[in-house]
């Protein structure tokens, strides 16, 4: 994009940089779920329609976007802005989860649903946050893993298709 934004449309490039000066300078965090917001809260957590009986934590405001794309999901979110990972210095205390834990203890959510990724560090989050939930008696569910819609199982990697037959569910 910068290429082609400095050979062909120098006007649109200095329009770029000055609207990502303003969204750095106006663009902050939802109180509630972390997402990024220009109020107080998103306009997710902010819409009345939303069931907020049902939290989707997520690693990141792109995994918000999408799971909202897809169209399927009418419940609110939390998101971490990471995952644990202790090497690097983010623990609890940076994605947030006395703030989840807050949510959790005003009783009105029912279920956590962990959309974090499938990689060593997300399932240690995933495995976190369900131990804070089932304090609070709030059922944790992980989203399911495996082959993807379309695919051909001559084309999916072996621990994707491990996961999919592990995870695999009783038909009628």
């Amino acid at each position: 994009m910068a290429f082609h934004l400095l050979e062909k449309d120098r006007n649109a490039a200095l329009e770029l940089a000055d609207a990502l000066q303003s969204a750095v300078k106006s663009v902050g965090r939802c109180q509630r779920c972390r997402m990024f917001a220009d109020a107080d809260l998103c306009p997710i957590c902010a819409a009345p329609t939303r069931d907020r009986s049902t939290v989707c934590v997520v690693e990141s405001p792109a995994d918000v976007a999408a799971v909202e794309q897809s169209g399927s999901y009418r419940g609110v979110y939390f998101v971490l802005m990471g995952h644990l990972s202790p090497l690097d210095g983010i623990g609890p205390e940076q994605l947030g989860f006395a703030q989840l834990e807050a949510l959790l203890a005003q009783g009105d959510v029912s279920e956590v649903i962990l959309a974090t990724n499938t990689t060593v560090e997300g399932n240690a989050t995933a495995h976190v946050i369900a131990e804070i939930a089932a304090r609070y008696r709030v059922k944790a569910s992980r989203i399911a893993h495996g082959v993807p819609v379309g695919g051909e199982l001559e084309y999916v990697d072996g621990g994707t298709l491990a996961h999919a037959i592990a995870g695999r569910q009783v038909i009628g």
